[in-house]
């Protein structure tokens, strides 16, 4: 597996400090982007918020996701959290190191109370010895929350004091992009009142590893609660891997809601799902991979919109309108940009695999953030997107109507076939996911030729009309 050093530093450590006027939690910030380019130490929200239980569980929520592996345990994991200030709100976001838990804590306008909220995006410092004072924070007491360096020591410090190197691999990159794309396609599946969302929470199993469930596992609404059912009947949510929703028990008894969101139930394959837990002024989801031992990279949701120029064309114009909106309308950019809807939601899964947009399943809308790392990479190592276009390159792939032909580098031919816009391979991995995982690099390689097919009678036309 390919992986980077993602270094991170911080002017000092964040901390937890006690004051006449109550508790001051300062959380430093390392380098991150903002509307007037990057900064070392950027300052998002100076002020108070109005659940201080609440919304220290849920920032420890979020640095329990980022600590953690749910899959091979044995192995480190330690990535601090994002901050991203969208001018009404604050989002916390932190992927497990095992690719297949995505966290994040929404902190709304009802819960801050304080200056205004800046635009950017950057790592926070989340230490162990400000996890330990979170942790004993036992009184609704004021806590006053500070995201950035107070404002003398912006401009009195000189130079970084605490600096980090993580390993930050390849895959983790690539699962944040594909996150946002399996979520874009969730609907709200149950609403739990607080005293059935506890009790439900409260009887998953905590353990993994040898403990753990093995095969999908199914929920159903029923009256104001969810029962277990052995099968995906209709209206169905899959939770895969239930002890990954350990982080939740942080805030269980700050809760007022439970909301699962989940694609519409059509087979038996385990699906990823989403849990949301509603506290007050702010929101917590935790959204699961398929499977405890598949994370999110594999899915493939992203490649169709990473395979063609015309969407990297559109992502461009797109990304110059986008300016750190805690809500991105479609219909809005479509208008402003001359693009179709269909090219605009393909543009932001492009977007979104350079970290530069998230999806909020509360709100069904895009958001803009800029992840503080390296992500444009991900397109570039995509292993099946690379491979697509290497047997492009290599004149491999011959079209014949609905039917593709793929000649492979081992000489095998395989058939791609065009049902209803969907591709179908006569490949082996086609036959083992069924497109359950996005397209196999032979569909894609037909994509990409019949998309350039196109495009040059397109231009043809055109050109000829000129005449």
């Amino acid at each position: 597996m390919t992986r980077s050093l993602q270094a991170v530093a911080y002017r000092r450590p964040s901390v937890l400090e006690s004051s006449a006027g109550g508790r001051r939690l300062g959380l430093e910030t390392s380098r991150g982007a903002t509307p007037t380019g990057a900064e070392d130490h950027p300052r998002f929200f100076a002020g108070f918020v109005t659940a201080p239980q609440a919304a220290s569980a849920g920032l420890l929520a979020v640095a329990d996701v980022a600590a953690a592996r749910y899959y091979q345990r044995q192995l480190p994991a330690s990535l601090d959290p994002v901050v991203t200030g969208n001018g009404d709100r604050l989002r916390f976001e932190s992927f497990s190191g095992c690719g297949g838990v995505y966290a994040r804590l929404d902190v709304l306008a009802a819960g801050l109370d304080g200056d205004e909220v800046g635009h950017g995006t950057t790592n926070v410092d989340v230490n162990n010895p400000l996890r330990e004072a979170l942790s004993r924070l036992g009184s609704d007491d004021p806590l006053h929350l500070r995201v950035g360096p107070e404002e003398l020591a912006v401009t009195t410090l000189d130079g970084p004091v605490v600096e980090k190197k993580v390993p930050l691999p390849e895959r983790w990159l690539r699962g944040f992009a594909e996150a946002q794309v399996v979520a874009a396609g969730f609907d709200l599946r149950a609403e739990l009142p607080a005293a059935e969302a506890v009790r439900f929470l409260r009887a998953l199993p905590r353990g993994g590893g040898r403990g753990a469930a093995t095969g999908p596992r199914w929920v159903v609404p029923s009256g104001r609660g969810l029962r277990p059912t052995t099968r995906a009947v209709p209206g169905a949510v899959c939770l895969p891997g239930p002890e990954r929703l350990v982080a939740l028990h942080r805030v269980l008894r700050h809760a007022t809601a439970l909301r699962v969101y989940g694609p519409a139930a059509t087979g038996s394959a385990s699906t990823a799902s989403a849990w949301e837990v509603v506290l007050p002024g702010m929101r917590l989801t935790l959204t699961l991979s398929p499977d405890a031992s598949r994370g999110f990279s594999g899915e493939g949701g992203v490649l169709d919109a990473l395979a063609t120029d015309e969407a990297a064309e559109d992502a461009e114009l797109v990304s110059v309108l986008l300016a750190w909106e805690p809500r991105i309308d479609v219909a809005d950019l479509a208008a402003s940009c001359g693009l179709t809807a269909e090219r605009v939601r393909a543009a932001l899964v492009r977007l979104g695999t350079s970290g530069r947009v998230g999806y909020d399943s509360a709100e069904a809308a895009y958001f803009h953030r800029e992840l503080p790392y390296d992500a444009e990479r991900v397109e570039r190592h995509n292993p099946r997107l690379r491979s697509a276009r290497a047997l492009v390159a290599a004149g491999a792939v011959a079209l014949e109507g609905a039917l593709g032909t793929v000649t492979a580098e081992d000489g095998h031919v395989h058939r791609v076939r065009d049902e209803a816009g969907a591709l179908s391979c006569s490949c082996q991995w086609w036959a083992r996911y069924r497109g359950g995982r996005g397209p196999c690099k032979h569909a894609l390689a037909v994509r990409m030729v019949r998309r350039g097919a196109a495009i040059q009678r397109e231009t043809v036309r055109v050109d000829g009309g000129a005449r």
